[in-house]
């Protein structure tokens, strides 16, 4: 007897055939689950902006929120993606099951998609708001999992090419073979090169991307294989305040590359000189950059012994080379100049394996999954001398220190297993239950530095349960309701939300009483697959329990320790609906609405004082969400028109700060010429992303998020990018 597609922690691989009157309804709900699922499929990245950010194409979905200051979505330093009120780092991310870790911008253990892979080759992703895939490799996962999954090389040898230009002298370009079936199976290779401005002042986002992929089928098993690197180098936008946008308006930035601007200011504004420190020295600093090299790969073998049984096991290896960095006024160099490198290091070497067993007997549909990983990671804080002679290169990765603050070797293993059923109870009805549990050890020496904590810590969530119910009312709608609990590990690294970032002392006072965040999750939804239409409506309701929140004092550059501490829970509800349809003739839509209510449940205890946050809404979670869509399609010629509303969101844990709700179109032109000589499927696109030019914040909380912001002094908002404009070509042979 075949598999069946109703595991309760099936990734969303399996979807009933439809007519194929919805070969345009590209933004799917995923039907036999038992729980909120929706997916993108291949042609929703396919028609993106080449470089789109994968987060900016999922942020389509309900419950999904990606807010970035550049137009494409990949500046990792200000990329946030959320849902239900759950920022990113409390997410779990995978491609083609591998882990990528939260994701954080100083991730300790994975990377961002966008290095992850090429978005070109990507060739689906489904979401799991709230409950998320029981199985996921991710000891994150506190409000859901997205997992993406590449495109397979093709069957028939051929080689792609994609051109785009745009913007701020934007150049992208994709390049892909593929080598067809053969004996030993088939391979397909790309090179990404991708280059563009600042949409402001000077600088350059760089990144090239080399992703290989080999796959190989006979009829019991499947096997694949694939290694993906990336070298990104990316400069950095300065971090705003309301009072900055009001006296200096969006366009302002750092000032590179005029050295003598950057080294006035620190004598005359940050107290290098004669003069005392005031604010303004923080307006602008030379500049900061964020440069990562990835390698990242994969092996997976997909095997099945019996016609009852699929044995699955994936072995995965990740290195890479990070930094952070920044020209701080507020260290002098060796030669006296005002101003230092401030390098913020990461090295991580981590490697896997994750196996899953399915099997059938009779009623009931078994899995049980098992996954191990050993990673190592070094986190470091140095600098490095500046002098008008001897300038650092923000796009190269510095060398020869003149002082470390402190370098940390972080020694992390994880475990999680999972074991899930799934019942059919009748023809109708389907139960799931299952559970998981996790134990990850960090080990944490310190290599350089003093008063900073070293020991061990544990996060230790032995039964996790979940739990659901499906309906099937007919051949188009089914009734679901599922719940959930899941945990958060403590992050392994040394600055951030960890127990690491702050001093020897306090470590010792704060590690026996900590507890790992977690969550519960409900949920009551209904789906519907018609021969036309899609559409989904889910309530949910979230209990947010033992919130950590991390306190630094000082301003961000400075880098002082913090006190990481629980500070109570949280408690969240609201409604997702989401409709994907073929209108008449050649025309499509889609729509999606989120309405959320989140609110803090407890004060906070800032040092000596209570903070009022009781009753308080979440920081940086919109409470309603609105994306929409209108797409036409006749012959060659394709035209689509996009909007992306959010109302207010909140920067001040007290609610005193914030920034307007505001609503942003895009949109697409394409002609599709068919065969042009020798090649194949040639297409022009035009695109144009906020097409009302509005000018308002993108990113909260780059610099963190703070108690009360009554004068709009806290750095730590990015504005958005204003019209941009992207022309496409590509065609293969």
């Amino acid at each position: 007897m075949r598999l069946r597609a109703l595991l309760l922690v099936l990734p969303t691989l399996v979807q009933a055939q439809e007519s194929a009157e919805l070969d345009r309804v590209t933004i799917t709900v995923v039907r036999g689950q038992l729980r909120s699922v929706h997916g993108l499929e291949r042609s929703e990245f396919a028609q993106a902006i080449p470089g789109t950010s994968p987060l900016a194409s999922m942020a389509r979905l309900p419950g999904a929120y990606f807010q970035a200051a550049d137009s494409l979505g990949n500046y990792e330093w200000s990329a946030r993606f959320a849902l239900r009120g759950f920022s990113q780092s409390q997410l779990g991310f995978t491609l083609d099951d591998v882990p990528l870790g939260d994701m954080s911008y100083g991730n300790h253990n994975g990377l961002h998609i966008s290095r992850a892979i090429a978005s070109e080759n990507l060739a689906r992703a489904s979401l799991s708001q709230g409950t998320g895939a029981l199985d996921t490799a991710s000891t994150s996962n506190l409000g859901g999992t997205v997992q993406f999954y590449s495109l397979d090389p093709a069957p028939e040898a051929r080689v792609q090419a994609r051109l785009s230009l745009g913007s701020d002298q934007r150049q992208r370009l994709h390049l892909r073979g593929d080598t067809g079936q053969s004996d030993w199976g088939a391979l397909g290779l790309s090179l990404t090169e991708h280059r563009e401005d600042k949409w402001k002042a000077q600088g350059r986002q760089r990144q090239r991307q080399w992703n290989l992929k080999w796959l190989k089928e006979g009829t019991q098993w499947r096997a694949s294989a694939f290694l993906n690197s990336s070298d990104r180098r990316e400069m950095d936008y300065q971090d705003f305040s309301l009072d900055m946008l009001r006296r200096l308006g969006p366009d302002w930035d750092n000032s590179y590359p005029d050295l003598d601007a950057a080294l006035r200011a620190s004598r005359e504004l940050c107290g290098n000189g004669s003069k005392p420190y005031v604010t303004q020295c923080d307006d602008a600093y030379f500049a900061g950059s964020g440069l990562r090299k990835d390698t990242l790969g994969g092996i997976s073998l997909e095997w099945r012994p019996t016609a009852n049984g699929l044995l699955r096991q994936v072995a995965y290896g990740h290195r890479n080379e990070g930094a952070g960095l920044w020209f701080t006024p507020y260290t002098p160099s060796p030669d006296g100049t005002p101003l230092a490198l401030r390098a913020t290091e990461y090295r991580i070497a981590r490697r896997g394996w994750l196996g899953s067993l399915d099997w059938e007997t009779a009623a009931h549909q078994w899995r049980a999954s098992l996954w191990l990983e050993r990673n190592h990671f070094d986190h470091a804080r140095r600098f490095y001398a500046v002098s008008p002679a001897a300038l650092p290169d923000p796009y190269q990765f510095p060398r020869n220190a003149f002082r470390t603050d402190w370098d940390f070797d972080f020694d992390t293993d994880t475990l999680q297993y999972s074991l899930a059923d799934t019942w059919s109870l009748a023809p109708n009805w389907s139960l799931g239950l299952g559970f998981k549990g996790m134990r990850v050890v960090t080990d944490a020496a310190l290599a350089t530095g003093s008063d900073r904590p070293v020991g061990r810590v544990v996060s230790d969530r032995p039964f996790l349960p979940q739990a659901g119910l499906v309906h099937t009312l007919g051949p188009t709608d089914e009734l679901f309701v599922s719940f959930a609990r899941n945990a958060r590990a403590f992050q392994a690294a040394a600055a951030g939300t960890t127990p690491f970032a702050t001093t020897a002392a306090g470590f010792q006072a704060i590690k026996d009483r900590l507890h790992p965040e977690s969550s519960d999750n409900w949920e009551l939804g209904w789906r519907r697959h018609g021969a036309r239409h899609q559409a989904s409506l889910v309530l949910y309701r979230v209990h947010f329990r033992d919130r950590l929140l991390s306190v630094q004092a000082g301003s961000a550059i400075q880098g002082n320790p913090s006190v990481l501490s629980n500070v109570g829970d949280v408690r969240g509800s609201g409604l997702e609906a989401a409709l994907s349809a073929r209108l008449s003739g050649p025309w499509s839509a889609y729509a999606s609405l989120s309405l959320a209510r989140a609110r803090y449940l407890d004060d906070v205890i800032s040092g000596s004082a209570r903070v009022p946050t009781q009753g308080k809404r979440v920081v940086d979670s919109p409470e309603r969400m609105l994306k929409a869509g209108l797409g036409y399609q006749q012959g060659p010629v394709s035209l689509n028109l996009g909007l992306d509303a959010i109302s207010r969101r909140y920067y001040s844990y007290t609610n005193d700060a914030s920034v307007p709700g505001q609503a942003l179109w895009h949109a697409q032109a394409a002609y599709r010429f068919g065969t042009v000589g020798a090649l194949q499927g040639v297409r022009l696109s035009l695109a144009v992303q906020n097409l009302g030019n509005r000018r308002g914040i993108a990113t909260l909380g780059s610099n963190g998020f703070v108690n009360n912001d009554p004068l709009g002094q806290a750095q730590t908002l990015l504005p958005g990018a204003p019209r941009q404009l992207s022309l496409g070509l590509e065609g293969s042979f």
